[in-house]
Parts: C-alpha cells; structure tokens; sequence
C-alpha cells in the first residue's frame, strides 16, 4: 500500500459531474485528483440533453465550443399512430436574446459532453485516473483519507476534502453511511440502444405509443446516423441484447419492416430511480450529481443538475480552502437538496405522463431550462435583502451587452467568466463604493465593472442599448454582487459600500487566514481586481 501526499480535492467519478467540479477547482490552482473505477470515459449517449443554464455553466468554464460543435437543437417529435405520424413540438425553438443567449435545449450524447469536459481538464494539464476504485473511507479532523484500488494495488490518497460524484450507486455515499430516500420500480424498466439505423427519417424524434404505456422511441443523434432508441419494457419482459432480436422487436413493435438496425454501440437496462441523499456531505466529504440524487429520463434533468451542483460546490471548496469560514460548504446542501427535490417531482411527473401521451408532460418549457432557478431565501440569499424591479438575491444573473471603454462590444457573461466574483457598479454613486470595496487577497478575487449611466466616464462601461438596464430592472444607482456560480450574491440600491462589505464577508477568506494544503500558491481567479 502507498500513501501520497495530502491534495486539496479527491474527486471520485469523472462524469459530468465530477469533471466540472474537477475544471473548476484547478482553475483556482487547486490540487486535484479524480478517479474512476470504469477502465474508461463513458461510451454511451444516455442523458442526451444539456439545458441552457447548463450551456451557461460550460461557457463559463471553457468547454461550450466542443459541446455546441457536437450537438444540435432537438427535432419535432414524430408520434406514429397507425399509419399517421403526428408532428409535435416538444421544445420551443427561441432565439438568443441578449440577457439569454443559448435559450434552446441542446441535443448532443452524453459521451460528447463527457469528451468535451475532458478535453477541457486536460487543457489545463489534468486527467481522469480510470481503473481506479474507491474501497475504503475515513476521516480525521484535517484530512479524508480514501483508499483506492488500482491495477497497481491500493493507494491511499489523504485529501482536504473528497467528493463523490460517483453515480447512483455511489461508494462515496455508503461508506458516509448516507441515506439514499425514494423508490425503485422494478416493474417499469428501459432498454435504452444507441445503434446504427437505416430506413427511417432523422428530421424527427420517433415515438410509438402501445398499450399500457409500453412505447417505443428513437431520438436521431447529431453527428451520424446513430439513434437512441428506448423500449420500455413489459415487467416481466427478459430484454435480449442480440442485435437481430432487438431489430426484430422494434418491427413488431412500429410495423415498420424497413427499419434495419446495422451497429449497435452501446446498451443498457435503465429503472427510474426517483432517490435523494439525506444529507449531500458529512464533514470532509461531500455528494454531487447521480450520487446525491436520480431522476426518471422525463425532462433532461440529472446531468444538468448535477453539472450545476458542481459549479455550487466549487468555488465554496476554493474559498474555504484560501481560508473563508468552513461554516461556508453548509450553503451547499442548504442550496442544492431543495433544487434537487423540484427537479424530483418534476422529471417524475413528466414521467407519469408520457406513458399516458399526456400533452403536458410531452412540453419542455423554463421548467426544464434551468434559468428560473433561484437560492433565495437560502443562508447566502436572505429574504429581507433589497431586489431591483427583475431580480432578487440568489437569482441568476442574465447576460447583457455592452460597449467597453475601448469601444468593442462584449457580452456581460465574458465579464463574468473565470473563478472570480463580480461587482456591477450601475451609477456613480454606485462606482464608487466599488473602487473602495475592502478585498482579500487570498481565494477568489473580484473583477470591478462600472457602467456608466451618464455618459462622461473615460473607463467605464456603456449599457447604451439598456440591456443591462431591462435585464436587470434597474430604475436607479446600483451596486450588484455576482458570486463565482452567476448568482447574485449581493444586491445594494443605497447604503452600497457597507451593505455589500457585510454580503461579501460570509463568502471570502477571513483576514491573514490560510489553510490550503500547497506550500505556496498563486492568487487564485485569473480575474485579478480590477
């Protein structure tokens, strides 16, 4: 057995999940491993749709482009009944606006998005250790200590913090001893096929209701001519994975003979698991993604919230690493198990529904985006906080365009994008309070944005098109606080230094504080203090 060094971060799984966590965390000059007992990346398309908060979230830590070149909006449903098929449009297609600018859904399978995010660690000289699985667990009052079993034998690595991103089966979780509440139906079970397939149009996403909601699907895939098909099965149906019988099957099923399956990728036998965790982390180990919660398939929901776990949990880890108050990392769980438990209730209605060819749960609207998502009235969004004609604490912060000082046009979210906060000065009385805003040195640091609403500031920004202005409902002066995640942390109409020193304090390092594991590191937020 060998024992490591002590890192900041263990990260076990290198899905969406813990590979977002992992991009974020070494962007703040983290030491970070992750490790992942599959011999590889995943290979199938299984949660095939990225909302567009979720595209926000990959903007922002550097991995849209790939995501965006590998997908493509949905198509119109296709539902077959007899021989009609019906056009119906599940998702609203919208154009980019300039406080929303990826307003649609994104088709793309999940071995794309999985590829995207690990091209994007490896940019910033980091990997997914594959073959390597966590089978023992403890905890001391500064470290974790993880034992992991490899093709080398067992390794333990000590680690400030570990997270397990680790699936719905998570050994994270059990070894926490954590419960997991909520249901199995092992009656109501899916043959999910991604396959090659001649003999049927890919313009529309395919589906054949049966009797007692026994439909079939096939969700044509951007890229190739690869479907994913879903056959929900009988309870007591024995699916075969032969490629012949399960042709054989979708026939019988459509009556249509001139569908030929010619490549099969990848199979799997999915239950909707409707579960969430107790509790998303004890002491020095916390949960995201599948291990803190599963959903039904309704809705394009798991990936996308546990994607947005990690970007809540990442810079809250980053802050209490460079010395922030550990009571910090208790707004996860107080933050995220209430999104989680929405997200619960709706994918499982949506579900209930879709065997019924219910209208309703066959619509995708802001519901499933993600962008209406809030943390107000959380501990770091109190309800007593002023708001603006649009916003209110914990909302996300919408996107705008402006002309910087040089001239050039920009979007807001470009502003935004790296590790560190955001102050949004709206006025003059409003800039400067930012310039005197007291700042650590240590974690994440603060970029100062001024815009100028009279139009005499050499060094500000112009909102000259009042997207901002609409955007953000503001009527007067205004100093806004955007956290590391695109939430507001801080809203000041008046009182804007103190009130916003006050906000700030509960999310940074305390003064002359540090507990990070390296000996020496540079500031982190490549977004320096501007």
């Amino acid at each position: 057995m060998t024992a490591g060094n002590v890192i900041d971060v263990l990260i076990v799984g290198a899905g969406p999940s813990g590979t977002a966590l992992a991009i974020d965390l070494v962007r703040r000059g983290l030491d970070v491993r992750v490790v992942d007992r599959a011999p590889q990346a995943f290979g199938g398309s299984r949660a095939k749709g990225v909302q567009p908060r979720s595209l926000e979230v990959l903007h922002d830590l550097g991995a849209l482009d790939d995501v965006l070149a590998g997908g493509s909006v949905y198509p119109l449903l296709g539902v077959h009944l007899g021989p009609l098929a019906v056009p119906w449009r599940m998702f609203p297609h919208k154009q980019a606006t300039p406080d929303v600018p990826y307003p649609n859904t994104w088709l793309i399978p999940q071995f794309r998005t999985d590829r995207a995010l690990h091209t994007r660690l490896e940019q910033l000289d980091h990997g997914a250790e594959f073959g390597k699985e966590l089978v023992g667990l403890a905890q001391h009052t500064d470290t974790a200590v993880a034992k992991v079993a490899g093709p080398d034998g067992i390794e333990e690595i000590p680690a400030r913090y570990v997270v397990g991103a680790d699936g719905g089966s998570s050994q994270v979780r059990k070894q926490l001893g954590v419960g997991f509440v909520g249901s199995t139906d092992e009656t109501d079970r899916i043959l999910i096929v991604d396959a090659t397939v001649s003999g049927l149009s890919r313009n529309r996403w395919h589906m054949w209701p049966g009797r007692g909601g026994r439909l079939i699907g096939a969700c044509p895939l951007p890229g190739d001519d690869m479907f994913q098909w879903i056959i929900r099965l009988a309870p007591d149906e024995e699916p075969s994975l032969d490629r012949d019988q399960i042709a054989e099957r979708i026939r019988s099923h459509t009556r249509n003979r001139r569908i030929q399956l010619h490549d099969i990728r990848w199979t799997s036998v999915f239950r909707p698991n409707i579960r969430l965790a107790e509790h998303y982390g004890r002491g020095r180990v916390f949960l995201a993604g599948d291990a803190a919660h599963v959903h039904t398939p309704a809705g394009a929901q798991g990936l996308n919230t546990g994607v947005q776990d990690a970007y809540n949990l990442g810079w809250k880890l980053g802050q209490v690493l460079a010395g922030a108050d550990p009571h910090l990392l208790d707004t996860y769980e107080a933050e995220r198990q209430p999104i989680a438990a929405g997200v619960l209730g709706l994918s499982t209605e949506k579900w209930a529904g879709i065997s019924k060819l219910d209208p309703s749960s066959m619509k995708r609207g802001k519901d499933e985006q993600q962008l209406a998502l809030t943390y107000y009235g959380g501990p770091l969004a109190p309800a007593d906080g002023q708001r603006t004609g649009t916003l209110r604490v914990g909302d996300r912060a919408p996107d705008a365009e402006l002309i910087g000082p040089d001239g050039a046009r920009l979007r807001l979210f470009d502003t935004f994008r790296g590790p560190h906060f955001t102050a949004v000065a709206y006025g003059s009385p409003a800039a400067r309070a930012v310039e005197q805003l007291d700042w650590p040195t240590t974690g994440a640091q603060l970029k100062r944005i001024t815009i100028d609403t009279r139009g005499n500031a050499d060094r500000a920004f112009s909102d000259s098109a009042n997207t901002l202005k609409r955007a953000y409902g503001l009527t007067g002066d205004a100093l806004l606080l955007i956290r590391p995640d695109g939430y507001i942390g801080h809203i000041a109409t008046r009182d804007f230094l103190t009130t916003t020193q006050t906000a700030a304090q509960a999310m940074t390092p305390r003064a002359r504080s540090r507990t990070v594991s390296q000996k020496s590191r540079p500031s982190t937020g490549a977004g320096a203090t501007e």
